[in-house]
Protein backbone atom coordinates (compact mmCIF):
# COMPACT_ATOMS: atom_id res chain seq x y z
CA UNK A 1 0.00 0.00 0.00
CA UNK A 2 1.72 3.49 -0.95
CA UNK A 3 0.08 6.67 0.93
CA UNK A 4 -0.06 9.28 -0.95
CA UNK A 5 -0.43 13.33 0.89
CA UNK A 6 -2.53 15.74 -1.27
CA UNK A 7 -1.33 18.48 0.46
CA UNK A 8 2.16 18.88 1.92
CA UNK A 9 4.08 21.89 1.88
CA UNK A 10 7.18 19.74 3.13
CA UNK A 11 8.80 19.54 -0.17
CA UNK A 12 8.59 23.40 -0.70
CA UNK A 13 9.91 24.12 2.80
CA UNK A 14 13.13 21.59 2.29
CA UNK A 15 13.73 22.34 -1.08
CA UNK A 16 14.01 27.11 0.20
CA UNK A 17 15.91 25.96 2.77
CA UNK A 18 18.54 23.87 0.19
CA UNK A 19 18.86 26.98 -2.11
CA UNK A 20 19.10 29.18 0.21
CA UNK A 21 21.81 26.88 2.09
CA UNK A 22 23.58 26.87 -1.38
CA UNK A 23 23.15 30.85 -1.60
CA UNK A 24 24.68 30.86 1.72
CA UNK A 25 28.38 29.32 0.32
CA UNK A 26 27.59 31.14 -2.92
CA UNK A 27 27.77 34.78 -1.14
CA UNK A 28 30.56 33.05 1.17
CA UNK A 29 32.82 32.37 -2.19
CA UNK A 30 32.05 35.73 -3.50
CA UNK A 31 32.88 37.23 -0.66
CA UNK A 32 36.12 35.68 -0.37
CA UNK A 33 36.87 35.84 -4.32
CA UNK A 34 35.90 40.14 -3.91
CA UNK A 35 38.22 40.34 -0.91
CA UNK A 36 41.25 38.88 -2.48
CA UNK A 37 40.72 41.36 -5.35
CA UNK A 38 41.12 44.33 -3.56
CA UNK A 39 43.07 43.03 -0.99
CA UNK A 40 45.60 40.52 -3.57
CA UNK A 41 47.13 38.83 -0.17
CA UNK A 42 46.31 35.11 0.58
CA UNK A 43 46.85 35.88 4.25
CA UNK A 44 45.36 39.21 4.73
CA UNK A 45 42.13 37.20 2.89
CA UNK A 46 41.90 34.23 4.70
CA UNK A 47 41.74 36.39 8.12
CA UNK A 48 38.02 37.82 7.67
CA UNK A 49 37.39 34.56 5.87
CA UNK A 50 38.20 32.31 9.05
CA UNK A 51 35.67 34.85 10.92
CA UNK A 52 32.61 33.84 9.16
CA UNK A 53 32.28 30.02 9.88
CA UNK A 54 32.58 31.65 13.56
CA UNK A 55 30.14 34.31 13.54
CA UNK A 56 27.88 32.00 12.28
CA UNK A 57 28.23 29.41 14.79
CA UNK A 58 27.56 31.71 17.09
CA UNK A 59 24.36 32.92 15.49
CA UNK A 60 22.92 29.64 15.47
CA UNK A 61 23.64 29.41 19.19
CA UNK A 62 21.82 32.25 19.77
CA UNK A 63 19.24 31.12 17.50
CA UNK A 64 18.58 28.16 19.37
CA UNK A 65 19.04 30.21 22.90
CA UNK A 66 15.92 32.10 21.71
CA UNK A 67 14.13 28.91 20.45
CA UNK A 68 14.08 29.75 16.84
CA UNK A 69 14.16 27.23 14.41
CA UNK A 70 16.39 27.36 11.24
CA UNK A 71 14.16 28.37 8.45
CA UNK A 72 13.86 30.37 5.59
CA UNK A 73 13.82 33.82 7.05
CA UNK A 74 16.75 32.63 9.62
CA UNK A 75 18.65 31.55 6.50
CA UNK A 76 18.17 34.64 4.36
CA UNK A 77 19.19 36.77 8.06
CA UNK A 78 22.45 34.45 7.57
CA UNK A 79 22.93 35.62 3.77
CA UNK A 80 22.42 39.37 4.33
CA UNK A 81 24.86 39.46 7.65
CA UNK A 82 27.57 37.34 5.59
CA UNK A 83 28.18 40.89 3.65
CA UNK A 84 28.33 42.65 6.50
CA UNK A 85 30.04 40.87 9.18
CA UNK A 86 33.06 40.62 7.01
CA UNK A 87 32.78 44.39 7.37
CA UNK A 88 34.88 44.66 10.62
CA UNK A 89 37.35 42.25 10.01
CA UNK A 90 38.17 43.88 6.88
CA UNK A 91 38.44 47.34 8.54
CA UNK A 92 40.93 45.78 11.43
CA UNK A 93 43.29 43.81 8.24
CA UNK A 94 43.14 47.25 5.75
CA UNK A 95 44.35 49.34 8.64
CA UNK A 96 46.85 46.70 10.02
CA UNK A 97 48.33 46.93 6.52
CA UNK A 98 48.37 50.36 6.13
CA UNK A 99 50.07 50.81 9.79
CA UNK A 100 52.86 48.54 8.81
CA UNK A 101 52.93 50.73 4.91
CA UNK A 102 53.15 53.70 6.94
CA UNK A 103 55.06 52.97 9.93
CA UNK A 104 57.40 50.22 9.04
CA UNK A 105 56.16 48.36 11.86
CA UNK A 106 55.86 44.55 12.18
CA UNK A 107 52.54 42.78 12.15
CA UNK A 108 52.35 42.66 16.20
CA UNK A 109 53.27 45.99 16.90
CA UNK A 110 51.38 47.51 14.03
CA UNK A 111 48.24 45.60 14.89
CA UNK A 112 48.38 47.09 18.76
CA UNK A 113 48.90 50.55 16.85
CA UNK A 114 45.96 49.88 14.37
CA UNK A 115 43.29 48.26 16.91
CA UNK A 116 43.65 51.53 19.35
CA UNK A 117 42.66 53.54 16.28
CA UNK A 118 39.68 51.56 15.29
CA UNK A 119 38.50 50.15 18.40
CA UNK A 120 35.23 52.69 18.90
CA UNK A 121 35.14 52.69 14.85
CA UNK A 122 34.21 49.09 15.31
CA UNK A 123 31.64 49.93 17.60
CA UNK A 124 30.10 52.77 15.80
CA UNK A 125 29.39 49.98 13.50
CA UNK A 126 27.85 47.59 14.93
CA UNK A 127 25.84 49.77 16.94
CA UNK A 128 24.42 51.86 13.82
CA UNK A 129 23.57 48.34 12.10
CA UNK A 130 21.82 46.90 14.67
CA UNK A 131 19.84 50.36 15.30
CA UNK A 132 18.73 49.61 11.47
CA UNK A 133 17.36 46.17 11.98
CA UNK A 134 16.55 46.34 16.21
CA UNK A 135 12.99 47.47 15.74
CA UNK A 136 11.83 44.75 13.68
CA UNK A 137 11.87 42.90 16.49
CA UNK A 138 8.87 45.01 17.91
CA UNK A 139 6.82 44.59 14.93
CA UNK A 140 3.19 43.41 16.65
CA UNK A 141 0.92 40.61 15.27
CA UNK A 142 1.53 38.15 12.59
CA UNK A 143 4.07 40.60 10.85
CA UNK A 144 6.29 40.62 14.03
CA UNK A 145 6.33 36.83 14.25
CA UNK A 146 7.90 36.33 10.79
CA UNK A 147 10.43 39.35 10.96
CA UNK A 148 11.41 38.89 15.08
CA UNK A 149 13.48 36.25 14.13
CA UNK A 150 15.11 37.70 10.88
CA UNK A 151 15.69 40.71 13.00
CA UNK A 152 17.21 39.06 15.64
CA UNK A 153 19.63 36.92 13.27
CA UNK A 154 21.00 39.93 11.85
CA UNK A 155 21.53 42.33 14.89
CA UNK A 156 23.12 38.50 16.80
CA UNK A 157 25.51 38.38 13.84
CA UNK A 158 26.50 41.91 14.07
CA UNK A 159 27.12 41.83 16.96
CA UNK A 160 29.57 38.78 17.07
CA UNK A 161 31.16 40.55 14.17
CA UNK A 162 32.40 42.99 16.53
CA UNK A 163 33.48 40.60 19.02
CA UNK A 164 35.61 38.48 16.74
CA UNK A 165 36.76 41.52 15.13
CA UNK A 166 37.94 42.65 18.37
CA UNK A 167 39.92 39.67 19.83
CA UNK A 168 39.76 37.17 17.02
CA UNK A 169 41.11 39.43 14.10
CA UNK A 170 43.68 41.22 16.08
CA UNK A 171 45.50 37.79 17.19
CA UNK A 172 45.00 36.38 13.25
CA UNK A 173 46.74 39.15 12.10
CA UNK A 174 49.88 39.72 15.04
CA UNK A 175 50.27 35.77 13.49
CA UNK A 176 49.37 35.09 10.09
CA UNK A 177 50.56 38.51 8.32
CA UNK A 178 54.11 39.58 6.92
CA UNK A 179 55.18 43.24 6.61
CA UNK A 180 54.16 44.92 2.95
CA UNK A 181 55.94 48.06 1.52
CA UNK A 182 54.43 50.80 0.16
CA UNK A 183 54.61 49.57 -3.42
CA UNK A 184 52.82 46.20 -2.89
CA UNK A 185 49.78 47.24 -5.39
CA UNK A 186 52.04 48.93 -7.82
CA UNK A 187 54.56 45.74 -7.99
CA UNK A 188 51.61 43.98 -9.44
CA UNK A 189 51.54 42.71 -12.72
CA UNK A 190 49.01 40.97 -15.01
CA UNK A 191 45.67 40.92 -14.32
CA UNK A 192 45.97 42.51 -10.93
CA UNK A 193 48.04 45.43 -12.25
CA UNK A 194 45.24 46.05 -14.87
CA UNK A 195 43.09 46.19 -11.89
CA UNK A 196 45.02 48.36 -9.73
CA UNK A 197 45.73 51.24 -12.32
CA UNK A 198 42.09 50.73 -13.86
CA UNK A 199 40.54 51.54 -10.31
CA UNK A 200 42.74 53.93 -9.55
CA UNK A 201 41.67 55.56 -13.00
CA UNK A 202 38.30 55.62 -11.31
CA UNK A 203 39.20 56.76 -7.91
CA UNK A 204 40.51 59.70 -9.68
CA UNK A 205 37.72 60.30 -11.68
CA UNK A 206 35.53 60.12 -8.35
CA UNK A 207 37.41 62.38 -6.36
CA UNK A 208 37.27 64.78 -9.58
CA UNK A 209 33.40 64.53 -10.14
CA UNK A 210 33.31 65.21 -6.19
CA UNK A 211 35.30 68.39 -5.98
CA UNK A 212 32.56 69.02 -9.46
CA UNK A 213 29.77 68.45 -7.06
CA UNK A 214 30.94 70.29 -4.09
CA UNK A 215 31.53 73.74 -6.54
CA UNK A 216 27.84 73.87 -7.54
CA UNK A 217 25.82 72.51 -4.31
CA UNK A 218 22.49 74.23 -5.75
CA UNK A 219 22.10 72.52 -8.68
CA UNK A 220 22.71 68.96 -7.18
CA UNK A 221 20.67 69.79 -4.41
CA UNK A 222 17.57 70.17 -6.73
CA UNK A 223 18.66 66.71 -9.02
CA UNK A 224 18.71 64.59 -5.26
CA UNK A 225 15.54 66.59 -4.35
CA UNK A 226 13.66 65.05 -7.63
CA UNK A 227 15.36 61.62 -6.86
CA UNK A 228 13.90 61.70 -4.09
CA UNK A 229 9.91 62.85 -5.18
CA UNK A 230 10.50 60.41 -7.96
CA UNK A 231 11.71 56.99 -5.05
CA UNK A 232 8.37 58.53 -2.85
CA UNK A 233 5.95 58.10 -6.40
CA UNK A 234 7.38 54.99 -7.11
CA UNK A 235 6.97 53.72 -3.55
CA UNK A 236 3.40 54.79 -3.56
CA UNK A 237 2.49 53.04 -6.65
CA UNK A 238 3.88 49.91 -5.95
CA UNK A 239 1.58 47.08 -4.86
CA UNK A 240 1.51 45.61 -1.18
CA UNK A 241 1.35 42.24 -0.11
CA UNK A 242 2.08 40.99 3.23
CA UNK A 243 4.58 38.18 1.75
CA UNK A 244 5.88 37.45 -1.72
CA UNK A 245 3.65 34.82 -3.86
CA UNK A 246 5.84 31.81 -4.81
CA UNK A 247 5.21 28.73 -6.90
CA UNK A 248 4.66 26.01 -4.28
CA UNK A 249 3.68 23.14 -7.03
CA UNK A 250 0.08 22.96 -5.96
CA UNK A 251 -3.30 25.02 -7.03
CA UNK A 252 -6.64 25.02 -6.30
CA UNK A 253 -9.68 24.96 -7.63
CA UNK A 254 -13.31 26.61 -5.96
CA UNK A 255 -16.41 25.26 -7.91
CA UNK A 256 -19.79 26.88 -6.65
CA UNK A 257 -22.94 26.22 -8.07
CA UNK A 258 -26.02 28.44 -8.60
CA UNK A 259 -28.56 28.45 -5.14
CA UNK A 260 -30.73 25.75 -5.46
CA UNK A 261 -28.37 23.07 -7.14
CA UNK A 262 -28.21 19.48 -5.60
CA UNK A 263 -25.62 17.57 -4.54
CA UNK A 264 -25.83 14.92 -7.34
CA UNK A 265 -25.26 17.99 -10.33
CA UNK A 266 -22.29 19.42 -7.97
CA UNK A 267 -20.87 15.89 -8.33
CA UNK A 268 -21.38 15.80 -12.13
CA UNK A 269 -19.48 18.96 -12.39
CA UNK A 270 -16.78 18.05 -9.98
CA UNK A 271 -16.55 14.51 -12.06
CA UNK A 272 -16.01 16.87 -15.09
CA UNK A 273 -13.14 19.22 -13.56
CA UNK A 274 -10.95 15.76 -12.69
CA UNK A 275 -11.28 13.94 -16.00
CA UNK A 276 -9.87 17.13 -16.97
CA UNK A 277 -7.08 17.61 -14.90
CA UNK A 278 -5.92 13.72 -14.92
CA UNK A 279 -6.48 13.60 -19.07
CA UNK A 280 -4.61 17.58 -19.92
CA UNK A 281 -2.06 17.70 -16.68
CA UNK A 282 -1.27 13.91 -16.61
CA UNK A 283 2.08 14.60 -16.70
CA UNK A 284 3.02 17.71 -14.23
CA UNK A 285 -0.29 15.72 -11.75
CA UNK A 286 0.84 13.52 -8.96
CA UNK A 287 -2.32 13.65 -6.98
CA UNK A 288 -5.16 15.25 -6.18
CA UNK A 289 -8.00 15.79 -4.20
CA UNK A 290 -11.70 16.34 -3.97
CA UNK A 291 -13.48 17.92 -1.49
CA UNK A 292 -17.53 18.96 -1.02
CA UNK A 293 -17.93 21.92 1.76
CA UNK A 294 -20.87 21.19 3.89
CA UNK A 295 -22.86 23.92 3.19
CA UNK A 296 -26.38 24.75 2.76
CA UNK A 297 -29.14 23.06 0.84
CA UNK A 298 -29.33 26.00 -1.40
CA UNK A 299 -25.95 26.05 -2.17
CA UNK A 300 -23.01 23.73 -2.52
CA UNK A 301 -19.30 24.96 -2.68
CA UNK A 302 -16.03 22.12 -3.77
CA UNK A 303 -13.07 22.96 -3.53
CA UNK A 304 -10.62 20.97 -5.72
CA UNK A 305 -7.08 20.75 -5.09
CA UNK A 306 -4.37 19.22 -7.67
CA UNK A 307 -0.96 18.89 -6.09
CA UNK A 308 1.42 19.02 -9.08
CA UNK A 309 5.05 17.37 -8.77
Amino acid sequence: MKVLYPYDTTPFVQLSIHEVVKTLFEAIMLVFLVMYLFLQNMRATLIPTIAVPVVLLGTFAILAAFGYSINTLTMFGMVLAIGLLVDDAIVVVENVERVMMEDKLPPKEATEKSMSQIQGALVGIAMVLSAVFIPMAFFGGSTGAIYRQFSITIVSAMALSVLVALILTPALCATLLKPVSAEHHENKGGFFGWFNTTFDHSVNHYTNSVGKILGSTGRYLLIYALIVAGMVVLFLRLPSSFLPEEDQGVFLTMIQLPAGATQERTQKVLDQVTDYYLKNEKRTLKVSLRLTALASAARHKTPVWPSSV
